[in-house]
């Protein structure tokens, strides 16, 4: 089934996709098919059921013995494609993941046939079918979708049985690409791939991840491909996106008429093409959208005041609903509806503040997007590829960069300032971290463009944080702390807060003080620049800790990183397969300045830290003057992919870090 452009808002929508499942689950909690015992499991099944179990993890709740697919294309352009799944479940855990088929449809891709069977370790086979199905809505964040999904329960999906099924599609598809993907995070036995052309047509495959096997031809255009004993890919911390290091193979048709060789994106300017003329009625302004634009920009004195502040309303006054039907997953609303409404998801908010820059004379651009680092191949030109749609504002000649950092420097269109309308909070001159060190298809009327989207420097992401503070003689510590965010620590921050009521914001600062501290009480709080999305983010909060420093004798011992926490863990007793992804570049300042008890002074200070890598580098040291303990550190990350090479250094710099966050110093009463 061919991709749409669903958007992605921010790191928070992979919750909402969470939720959807779990409403799948409550679903299935109360439906039932009924099972009827059957001695006719196709011989398919039971031949994969025969097949060697491959080698797999401790953990693994499940194997797949055979997963094939066969697509075959007509002439006429619409493809009809079977699958077959079969698993060996080895864990009562799988049932939930593995005992369901979920076979999704629309208005272009009809549902032909649906079975499942389950062969019991003992007893007769059980089987299911089409009609004993339930359908249901996918997409709880659209306000109108025809992207449905029939679910069918597969019985008897327990340790020891072998479950499978059978579904077949049909599918007019906007564009003639495709995508096999074969790894998973459960070991597959077996996994095959046939495709039938059409006499005269051609395809073109890219393999990633993967080292690339031939096809074998089976004569009249058919081709296939068959791979065995596939590797599980192990879940481990901060790893690059799941499409990003499984093999696959992307594959594309080229017709041999004229007429449907335009749905063929043989290269990115084919594909911007493509998606220029889908888009190129929708931005024109309407006379209520004018005078809206005269309306927001009538105080404004520069050209940049006028783009902010129609970035504004867009932020503030254009909601994000999905309209998700037909052709509408890749073509947005006209402006004026979006205006009209005052809802769109991201195709549709890129589309009405674009029209709106018409209007003030700044030219712009729809970005296709990716949302997950590593998807796009810039060497296979693929819709496949993106998820989402922003916006690269062309910047006029009087409109001074300083303080833009999306910024892409293009031979052809000039200065461009990429923004995503789509993000409440991220202001002008940023871009979400998941956007941030990607690729972006550039879309003219002159066709596509590949982009390479920046990566923002470390100073545009920040974090400080200063504490003043007072130790009692009894261990207790108190003070007053103040956080200071810009770039993407403000996003998150500002994002958490203004979705909780004004009345529970207190509890967001106690949550995160929790993670440091115990035993503590939160006594004030104040919050600055909440609603204003351009300015830094300021946070003032005052707490007492009790028993803070432990008392031996006549010492306190005090841990001077009173907050934060810096680095990451890396699981050192384990080997590690894929690469470290971290979000984005940063600097994150810590300055605490702790006054000591009277008649106490230092006895035994930390050493100072100072450490580097190819990716961040890290820097503390204590001082004792005047009865004050005054901690200092820095930590700067300046790159976001970690490779499997450079773990050991990860490992080292990490541990170097935690080392100096459990660092102890050692106050002694002194006799004076």
């Amino acid at each position: 089934m061919t991709r749409k452009l669903f958007c992605t808002t921010h790191r928070l929508a992979r919750i909402a996709s969470l939720l959807i499942l779990a409403a799948a689950a409550i679903f299935f909690f109360s439906y039932r098919p009924t099972r009827v015992a059957a001695d006719t499991a196709p011989e398919w099944l039971h031949a994969a059921a025969r097949e060697t179990m491959p080698d797999a993890p401790k953990d693994a709740v499940a194997i797949v013995l055979l997963d094939e697919r066969v697509t075959t294309v007509k002439d006429n352009g619409e493809i009809e494609t079977l699958y077959r799944r079969a698993y060996k479940i080895l864990r009562p855990e799988a049932h939930e993941k593995y005992g369901k088929l979920v076979v999704p449809f629309d208005k272009e891709t009809r549902i032909s046939s649906m079975k499942a069977w389950a062969i019991p370790a003992d007893g007769k086979d059980y089987e299911v079918k089409q009609k004993d199905s339930a359908e249901l809505g996918l997409y709880g964040d659209a306000l109108y979708s025809d992207l449905r999904a029939k679910f069918l329960e597969i019985p008897a999906a327990n340790p020891g049985n072998v479950i499978g099924y059978e579904y077949s599609q049909k599918e007019r598809p906007f564009l003639f690409a495709d995508e096999w993907s074969f790894q998973e995070t459960i070991p597959v036995r077996r996994s095959r791939f046939t495709l039938q052309l059409p006499p005269g047509w051609e395809m073109t495959t890219q393999w990633d991840n993967y080292p690339e096997m031939k096809e074998t031809s089976a004569g009249n255009n058919a081709y296939s491909w068959e791979l065995e004993n596939i590797p599980a890919i192990e879940t481990e911390p901060e790893m690059p996106p799941w499409q990003a290091i499984a093999g696959r193979m992307g594959i594309k048709y080229f017709p041999r008429d004229p007429a449907l060789r335009a749905k063929s994106s043989g290269s990115w300017n084919d594909l911007g093409l493509w998606y220029e003329g889908l888009t190129a009625s929708s931005r024109t302004p309407t006379p209520e959208i004018r005078q809206k634009v005269t309306e927001l920009t009538a105080n404004s004195k520069t050209t940049l005041d006028k783009i902010k502040a129609l970035v504004a309303f867009m932020q503030r006054d254009i909601r994000y609903v999905a309209i998700e039907i037909g052709i509408g997953g890749y073509q947005p609303h006209p402006a004026s509806d979006v205006f009209r409404y005052r809802y769109g998801d991201c195709k549709d908010k890129a589309t009405l503040l674009s029209s709106m820059l018409q209007v003030i004379g700044v030219e712009s651009y729809y970005v296709v997007a990716q949302t997950e680092r590593g998807v796009v191949r810039p060497n296979f030109p693929s819709p496949d590829a993106f998820n989402h749609v922003i916006l690269a504002i062309r910047l006029p000649d009087d409109v001074a960069t300083n303080g833009l950092w999306a910024i892409v420097k293009d031979p052809k269109y000039g200065t461009l300032l990429i923004f995503d309308p789509t993000d409440p909070y991220t202001p002008l001159g940023y871009i979400p971290y998941f956007e941030q060190h990607n690729y972006g298809l550039l879309v003219t009327p002159n066709g596509g463009e590949l982009l390479s989207l920046p990566l923002l420097p470390p100073p545009t992401n920040r974090l400080m944080r200063m504490g003043q503070l007072t130790l009692s003689s009894t261990g207790a510590l108190t003070g007053n702390i103040q956080e200071i965010r810009w770039g993407d620590p403000a996003t998150m921050e500002r994002s958490l807060l203004l979705r909780t009521a004004p009345a529970d914001r207190g509890k967001v600062i106690e949550d995160s003080l929790g993670y440091h501290l115990s035993n503590f009480r939160l006594t004030g709080a104040t919050i600055g620049n909440l609603d204003a999305f351009d300015q830094t983010l300021t946070l003032n909060y005052k707490f007492i800790a009790d028993d803070y420093a432990k008392s031996a004798g006549n010492l306190l011992l005090l841990r001077p990183r009173v907050l934060g926490v810096k680095g990451g863990i890396v699981d050192s007793d384990k080997p590690r397969k894929y690469p470290i992804d971290l979000p984005e570049a940063k600097v994150e300042t810590d300055d605490f300045q702790i006054t000591l008890p009277p008649g106490y002074v230092a006895d035994d200070l930390p050493d100072p830290v100072d450490v580097k890598s190819d990716f961040a580098s890290y820097k503390s040291k204590i001082e004792v003057s005047g009865g004050v303990l005054h901690y200092q550190r820095t930590y700067q990350v300046t790159d976001t992919l970690v490779p499997t090479e450079k773990l050991p250094t990860l490992r080292k710099f990490y541990g170097q870090i935690a080392g100096d966050e459990r660092a102890t110093a050692v106050l002694r009463r002194s006799s004076q």
